[in-house]
């Protein structure tokens, strides 16, 4: 008596038990069921994020292309992944539900951070790939560089990639360009 015994302890998080994660400033995600958690972001991070998102604003929303969304956002690849990534494309209206953008987007967006620049670029692009999200692109600030990745046989290729004042035109969307000095400034 007095002694409880825990059975059925979960050994992999899910969509359920990421939702009852109290708000508390910190970005939390789900790979494979496991917790990983980053601070908040610096203002540079924020400050380049927001200027992407109005470049990309002005070439898929304007045309009726798609709809970017910023973090946080829950984007729901499966139950047991559940990842916040700091801006989305997405293409298929019927993927925007009332709690979150569910399946996989056309692109989602990583600005590396020091303390998420290895985590974007190995556990989460692979985890990105295997779920069938085609184009991945990270924003490394440090370099002044964006990388556009593009799944192909499961992993990510680099397609094209830019850095300092440059422009980037991505060959998948003609007529897409992406201002790199715009970003910088």
């Amino acid at each position: 008596p007095g002694r409880t015994m825990i059975t059925g302890l979960k050994q992999k998080l899910d969509y359920s038990d990421y939702a009852r994660i109290p708000p508390d400033g910190k970005r939390y995600e789900l790979l494979e069921g496991d917790v990983y958690v980053t601070p908040a972001p610096s203002p540079l991070h924020q400050r380049v994020s927001k200027r992407l998102q109005r470049q990309l604003e002005a070439y898929f929303e304007v045309s009726g292309r798609g709809e970017v969304f910023n973090a946080p956002i829950d984007l729901i690849l499966t139950p047991h992944d559940v990842v916040q990534p700091d801006l989305v494309v997405v293409t298929d209206p019927g993927q925007v539900s009332g709690r979150a953008i569910e399946g996989p987007p056309a692109l989602v967006v990583e600005v590396l951070s020091p303390s998420t620049r290895e985590h974007d670029r190995t556990v989460k692009g692979r985890r990105y790939a295997a779920l069938g999200i085609r184009h991945y692109w990270l924003v490394d600030l440090e370099a002044s560089r964006i990388e556009c990745y593009r799944a192909e046989t499961g992993a990510y290729a680099l397609v094209v990639q830019a850095e300092g004042d440059a422009s980037l035109s991505h060959p998948d969307w003609p007529g897409l360009t992406i201002s790199l000095a715009e970003l910088w400034r």
